[in-house]
């Protein structure tokens, strides 16, 4: 976790009249030791271990504290399931694109968005705060070597995308 958002986090947690716990701290943790996107059973499972003392109850209201304080973002991949996204504060404007077949998940940026978007936002009379785009598309590797193994860990995750288009 960089310093700046351990700082934002202790202002925005004293600021609510919260304190520091141990089930809080495990959870931040781990959400900020990767800019991986997640899901709350994805953490919840990271959670789980010997000695573990978190419940669903604290991992849920720890998620919502993050994201009202902008640590975190709620993103929507068409998957149907709310995921997280722990590096919005680093990058305000940075983009998904998505495999509607094995639900594979790259983040870009691009700089022509970036200028696109801040000339519709003023040419309408807005300023540009935060930019979020979802690209949802078919990734090559089906098509060209007939097999993808991101699809075969989805399946085996039991993983399956609404709106699959075959």
């Amino acid at each position: 976790m960089t310093p700046e958002i351990r700082k934002r986090l202790d202002a925005f947690i004293q600021m609510k009249g919260l304190r520091h716990t141990p089930q809080r701290n495990a959870i931040v943790e781990i959400i900020f030791a990767s800019d991986e996107h997640f899901t709350p059973d994805d953490l919840w499972e990271k959670l789980r271990g010997p000695g573990a003392r978190t419940s669903r109850a604290t991992l849920y209201r720890t998620l919502s504290l993050l994201t009202e304080a902008g640590l975190l973002q709620e993103i929507d991949l068409g998957d149907g399931q709310t995921t997280y996204d722990p590096n919005f504060l680093e990058k305000p404007a940075h983009n998904h694109l998505v495999c509607i077949d094995c639900g594979k998940v790259i983040e870009f940026e691009d700089d022509h968005l970036e200028v696109l978007n801040e000339c519709v936002t003023r040419r309408l009379g807005f300023r540009p705060v935060k930019q979020s785009l979802r690209i949802e598309a078919c990734c090559e590797e089906i098509r060209s070597k007939g097999q993808c193994p991101n699809l075969i860990q989805a399946r085996l995750k039991g993983q399956r995308f609404p709106g699959k288009k075959r």
